[in-house]
């Protein structure tokens, strides 16, 4: 009987952590199906974040590097200078590259680092009990937000690729989804692309993701996906945000 779907290679074998429902799992395995059709696996360094996906040098197999809460980007960068022949990544939450790392991202994308970093855009802090991001919307109750977030005290969520794509030393920015099999098809191509831009040196390349997280929003799985598409999509348009060629 001919196999039509195989786990990929670049993943290994230990269970997901995550909790049921979250699109981490998803994405995982987009990152891994990209790296196996580009045959860059044996070259490939990812750095794992500190959230979620704090685990993630468990679950990708290939060689993988613990940063400080949001300094995968400086970590990474350490890496590619050193590594110029290597393929590197980041992969990182919105509290972990929107807040801590916010600095770290801004500057590794105006220098123009060749690295790609796959950004997981889930509106919350995930790992330390749902507490509001810097992409949570307006309005969103979280558990430092009972009445939901104001724009008022609190400002307006960042849209993190269109303010890094105002950055001369970006190359390709994505903001995809993983709510229903088109876009997580669209996701897997955005993703792979993202690798391809560092393969051909062009620059920094960044998709982000946008992702649920049912345990912190306080729903069940298929209601988190409905409000992902209802509530985070309008504000957080999809699209290429910049992409040079």
């Amino acid at each position: 009987m001919a196999k039509v779907f195989e786990k990929p290679k670049a993943l290994t074998d230990k269970p997901f952590h995550y909790c049921p429902g979250c699109t981490h799992g998803i994405v995982h395995c987009l990152v891994a199906e990209a790296i196996d059709e580009l045959g860059i696996r044996e070259k490939t360094v990812g750095v794992a974040p500190v959230g979620c996906a704090v685990f993630a040098y468990d679950y990708f197999n290939c060689d993988m590097h613990e940063a400080a809460h949001g300094r995968a980007p400086a970590v990474a960068t350490g890496i590619k200078r050193v590594l110029p022949d290597n393929v590197v990544f980041t992969y990182q939450g919105d509290g972990d590259l929107a807040s801590i790392g916010a600095a770290e991202i801004v500057h590794a994308a105006n220098r123009g680092e060749r690295l790609t970093t796959i950004f997981i855009n889930n509106a919350i802090y995930g790992m330390t009990g749902g507490q509001m991001a810097p992409t949570s919307l307006v309005g969103q109750v979280t558990t430092t937000s009972p009445y939901g977030r104001s724009a008022d005290t609190e400002g307006h969520p960042i849209r993190v690729s269109e303010m890094l794509a105002t950055l001369e030393g970006v190359a390709y920015i994505e903001r995809v989804s993983v709510h229903d099999i088109k876009n997580i098809n669209r996701a897997k191509k955005a993703i792979k692309k993202a690798f391809e831009i560092q393969l051909e040196g062009k620059g920094f390349a960044l998709v982000e993701v946008l992702s649920t997280c049912p345990t912190n929003w306080g729903m069940t799985p298929i209601e988190a996906l409905r409000w992902l598409e209802t509530n985070m999509i309008p504000y957080y348009p999809l699209g290429v945000k910049k992409e040079v060629e």
